[in-house]
């Protein structure tokens, strides 16, 4: 099920958040946000729900085991644990990559395995979270939760099943067990889950038309064209996924949960390095806790801290996808941040502002080919588009794909709000009353639900990771 959808805002939700907050107590509460999440996620993807049973199961009982150990064992728990955990998104989002590569290579298939042809959502974020609680169990920074129930609820919360943001189980273990509703916090909660479904529907989808024109209509497009699609998709992804975020931020704060905060205005930074800070800031803190660190950091040398970046980004990379233009992007990202440790922060620092910003958004624009491109060819013949090699004006995508008034109010407002923090970061906190303000909200839910009624089904881009 997607939060932009007439079934989930007009069925589900209703009647999720009446029930949830007639129910007596806690563990009432928790059982039916349980089966509220098996039936979020069966709307979509029935069979994998097993597949996610079984994965709670597992680790319920390795946090158990790990919890219990002591010196090698404990060592040994934690590891079958996190193996366990990469077996799952080995299994179902990279199999197919490397059985595809073996044929491809070699012309022959892996023990006669054929692709599977599909990937379950979420997996990707259901795999880092069981991954941050038993390291975090094997750290001693909590004990293993012994109430099965409270384990089931952390891995499977509907609001962040399948995209996120990353949740530490450190920091809404007290939540599972007590956590305090009030209108207040509901009002708030719903308030960042409007902005967010705005987000989505009124800017991202509609900026969409363009990057979907250029990226996978335009033959050769000229130098006009390809800047327009990557400024488009570089508004899309950025508020189709912070949409998400704040529209799952929100739905727990109104049931009383707090998840931490994914974007911090990215595209205001003035380095790559201060862009990781501010962009998928649960994912940048995941990579940073349970590998950077872990290798090292930048506590034994620079080469090491070199390599270790370089790694983390491959990494984050082949998170994303198992394709090689996800594996380009990692690159690319990595490779900027390690010459900024090598040096040019400090030249950034002693230049105007501007210079630094411009340098920032080319660096992350560019690396946005790589990620959109439906292949390498594809972004090869972006690049040259960006560079010029295909003429300079026309806006001629080859379709019936118009620039519609709508669609450029969108990109200057996406614009606008990708460096101003009203909407572009609301705050998680109950906020004093205000005429204007809920006005304004509900003018947004209001042209959101009308969009989504008239529209078609438009996926969260990070659905696919």
């Amino acid at each position: 099920m997607v939060f932009s959808t007439v079934a989930f805002l007009f069925y589900f939700l209703p009647i999720f958040l009446t029930v949830y907050f007639l129910l007596p107590g806690v563990t009432a509460k928790n059982v039916f946000l349980l089966l509220a999440s098996l039936v979020f996620y069966a709307w979509g993807e029935p069979w994998f729900v097993f597949v996610l049973l079984v994965v709670i199961a597992v680790n319920y009982a390795m946090a158990m085991a790990i919890d219990g150990a002591q010196g090698r064992a404990r060592m040994a728990a934690t590891a079958l644990g996190v193996l366990a955990n990469l077996a799952v998104l080995g299994t179902f989002k990279y199999l197919d990559f490397f059985i595809n590569s073996v044929k491809g290579l070699f012309g022959v298939t892996v023990l006669g395995l054929e692709p599977m042809g599909f990937l379950p959502l979420g997996v990707s974020f259901v795999s880092f979270h069981a991954i941050s609680y038993l390291v975090d169990v094997h750290r001693r920074k909590v004990e293993a939760n012994r109430d099965p129930l409270q384990v089931a609820v952390y891995l499977s919360m509907f609001p962040q099943l399948v995209a996120g943001p990353i949740v530490r189980y450190n920091t809404i273990y007290r939540q599972l067990s007590a956590r305090r509703e009030t209108f207040g916090r509901a009002s708030a909660g719903v308030r960042i889950f409007i902005i967010g479904l705005a987000q989505k529907v009124l800017i991202a989808d509609e900026v969409a038309r363009i990057a979907e024109a250029v990226f996978d209509k335009a033959v050769k497009p000229s130098f006009l064209e390809a800047w327009l699609g990557v400024s488009a998709y570089t508004l899309q992804i950025y508020f189709d996924f912070m949409g998400y975020s704040n529209m799952a931020i929100g739905l727990a704060v109104a049931i009383g949960v707090r998840f931490p905060r994914n974007f911090n205005l990215p595209y205001t930074s003035l380095s790559i390095t201060e862009f990781w800070r501010r962009w998928h800031m649960s994912l940048s803190a995941w990579f940073r806790d349970y590998v950077y660190i872990p290798l090292g950091g930048n506590r034994i040398s620079d080469a090491r801290t070199y390599v270790n970046l370089g790694m983390v980004f491959l990494l984050c990379g082949l998170w994303h996808g198992a394709h090689r233009t996800f594996i380009i992007w990692g690159i690319h990202h990595g490779f900027f941040l390690i010459i900024e440790r090598a040096g040019l922060s400090r030249w950034l620092k002693e230049q105007p502002w501007p210079v630094a910003w411009v340098y920032m958004l080319l660096v992350v624009m560019t690396g946005w080919v790589w990620f959109r491109a439906k292949g390498y060819s594809r972004a090869i013949e972006m690049f040259e588009g960006l560079a010029g090699l295909n003429g300079f004006s026309g806006l001629n995508f080859g379709t019936h794909v118009a620039l519609y008034p709508t669609t450029i109010a969108a990109m200057l407002i996406g614009a606008v709000l990708s460096v101003v923090s009203w909407i572009a970061a609301p705050k998680l906190a109950p906020v004093p009353y205000c005429a204007t303000d809920t006005a304004t909200v509900a003018i947004f839910f209001a042209l959101s639900a009308v969009t989504i009624a008239a529209g078609s089904y438009s996926p969260f881009l990070y659905f696919r990771f």
